[in-house]
């Protein structure tokens, strides 16, 4: 509640609606809301970890972490996009006020996680943007996934939307500096750091094709060994 405190001068122009006492009520109550859906989401995606490890003998998901998107932010990006500040254009256009980072070790492990969300029948998948086969101009690659979970409220059954990215290592990495590049140098890197960004993610590229490669010799060379270490790296 304090960052809504802070923030409150934000809202100031939804003081021109007859109903705005009911809205400011419901966006108080939109972080608990999310934050409730990223639980769910969380509990979803442990069990997935959980089950392939006993199945398999390892997961694929290296670590995941989440977040609730500020009220400033949102309102922000709002503006940007030249959506008028109401609770229906917040959730109907605002995909990503609960976020997800899934870090996986290698690129098909990505897809094979997206395809089981895609089967899943406790949740939605809405929208797949897949940076990975289709890199930004910077070079940023990474697979967003925009799902629907359920919750159950008194009121009846909500659906809440979260935005998933999922990465491998690699990525990550690039991503996280190029993040801190870009705010150290107020959002307007030099052209030189631009093209040495873009030279670094095509190397992270080929470091995720070189780990995968070297993932299929290995269960090439193991291939009829019946030790732990083949069942773990098999269904890749």
């Amino acid at each position: 509640m304090s960052q809504l405190q802070v923030h409150v001068k934000d809202l100031q122009q939804w003081k021109a609606n007859e109903d705005f006492a009911r809205q400011i009520e419901e966006f108080k109550a939109l972080p608990a809301l999310y934050r409730h859906a990223l639980n769910e989401l969380q509990n979803k995606i442990d069990i997935i970890r959980t089950e392939w490890q006993v199945r398999d003998g390892f997961s694929p998901i290296e670590h995941v972490k989440s977040r609730i998107k500020e009220p400033k932010s949102i309102i922000q990006k709002m503006e940007r996009k030249g959506y008028d500040l109401c609770l229906e254009n917040m959730e109907n256009y605002i995909h990503d006020i609960a976020g997800m980072r899934i870090v996986c070790a290698f690129v098909k492990d990505i897809y094979r996680l997206v395809d089981h969300l895609s089967r899943r029948e406790d949740m939605r998948v809405l929208e797949i943007k897949d940076y990975i086969a289709h890199p930004k101009p910077n070079g940023y690659q990474s697979l967003h996934v925009i799902v629907a979970i359920p919750l159950i409220l008194l009121e009846g059954t909500r659906w809440v939307k979260a935005e998933i990215q999922l990465r491998t290592l690699a990525m990550d990495f690039w991503a996280s500096m190029e993040h801190i590049l870009y705010y150290k140098f107020d959002k307007q890197l030099p052209a030189h750091v631009a093209d040495e960004l873009k030279e670094a993610a095509r190397a992270a590229d080929e470091l995720d094709q070189k780990m995968l490669r070297l993932r299929r010799e290995i269960l090439e060379l193991t291939e009829g060994d019946n030790s732990g270490s083949s069942s773990a790296l098999r269904n890749t």
